[in-house]
């Protein structure tokens, strides 16, 4: 235990050390310590994913000092806790409650009812009634174990629903590619899959302590996004509650969602219409992927692209809750190294981090002098 403390402490000092001398004037407060200062509606949530194996760990410590809000992984996922009708693995989800709890963390759960569902809902050989049963088994288990923990503040209901071309997500072929299999339940009177409003409406009836968001992915596209938002419209209509609306931020250097005005304005009218609707807005998952053996430049625009996006997300907080919420923590710790997320893989906080707190300061300051 001891020679864990000693580690920990030169991890820390180390990094600390390193970032104070490079990024001088943003190293004496925290991410957490600058929200509630600056930040006193309790409307804005800036967090980041963390992996089962990272609890109790020297990322666990880093997260703590910066942060109040986590989302699973990939651990309360169908694919994990529910992969055969006979299987039910709860540990990891369990171990990430009492972790919330203990810190006093609000959690997010992420994407119940998504393409990474088991192999058994993926084998071409499944009817739709069969499909059914088992995600309502699946949802309903989850819904009610989470219902209960009041450390628990969202759940991705649906996850990656509508393809960038405005079409329904749907199955291929054997159990290895990435699809929706649980589109085969059917699609209702309106066209819409029958699975979104059944997760829906478990979710809503054994899990109504617990914001429900229906979460997306892809870039700006307006044709996918018009699909997200009627079927929303659509579930509101028929008496189903949906409380937020999420994008995941998968973002890459080649992406021109950052980079394109027409998409950051896109961004800004999307906000607003989910705060009209009466509707929460998520960043779920933001990364910026870079290549192989990045430059100096390279994590300049990685932190330039954060900067923009949660400046569009900062500046609606006055009209609705957001949050905005980082896929990791450490580079390489969901086991890809795409350069992606706050540290480096020595634990050396990265411009994108700091870009956190300059945004941060900046948008409240501007809001002072308004």
């Amino acid at each position: 235990m001891r020679a864990y403390c000693m580690i920990l402490i030169l991890v820390t000092v180390f990094a600390t050390k390193t970032y104070s001398q490079e990024y001088k004037g943003y190293d004496s407060q925290s991410i957490k310590n600058i929200l509630k200062k600056q930040y006193p509606e309790n409307n804005v949530f800036i967090g980041t994913t963390l992996g089962y194996e990272q609890l109790g760990t020297l990322v666990e410590k880093l997260f703590l000092k910066d942060f109040t809000y986590a989302t699973s992984r990939n651990f309360a996922k169908q694919s994990h806790i529910h992969p055969k009708p006979t299987l039910w693995q709860w540990k990891r989800l369990e171990t990430f409650i009492k972790f919330g709890k203990k810190n006093n963390i609000a959690l997010r759960i992420h994407g119940p009812i998504s393409p990474q569902a088991s192999k058994w809902a993926k084998s071409d050989k499944r009817t739709a009634r069969e499909l059914e049963k088992n995600m309502a088994e699946f949802m309903t288990a989850l819904s009610k174990k989470i219902n209960k923990e009041k450390t628990i503040k969202w759940m991705d209901v649906v996850n990656e629903t509508v393809e960038r071309d405005g079409t329904w997500f749907k199955d291929k072929s054997g159990v290895k590619e990435w699809e929706n299999p649980w589109v085969k339940m059917g699609y209702d009177k309106a066209g819409v899959p029958l699975y979104i409003t059944k997760a829906f409406q478990i979710a809503n009836k054994c899990a109504p302590n617990v914001s429900q968001i229906y979460n997306q992915h892809g870039g700006m596209e307006p044709v996918m996004w018009e699909k997200v938002k009627k079927t929303i419209l659509y579930l509101k209509k028929e008496g189903y509650r949906v409380d937020g609306l999420g994008w995941q931020a998968h973002l890459k250097e080649s992406s021109r969602v950052v980079d394109n005005p027409k998409n950051l304005e896109y961004l800004s009218q999307l906000i607003d219409w989910a705060h009209a609707n009466k509707l929460d807005f998520h960043i779920t998952e933001f990364d910026y992927h870079l290549k192989n053996h990045p430059t100096q430049n390279d994590y300049k625009k990685q932190a330039q692209a954060l900067s923009k996006i949660l400046k569009i997300v900062l500046e609606k907080r006055k009209t609705g809750v957001v949050t905005f919420n980082i896929w990791g923590l450490v580079d390489g710790d969901d086991g890809k190294d795409r350069h992606r997320f706050l540290y480096d893989k020595n634990l050396k906080p990265k411009p994108v981090y700091v870009a956190i707190k300059k945004t941060l300061k900046k948008v409240a300051n501007k809001s002072k002098k308004e």
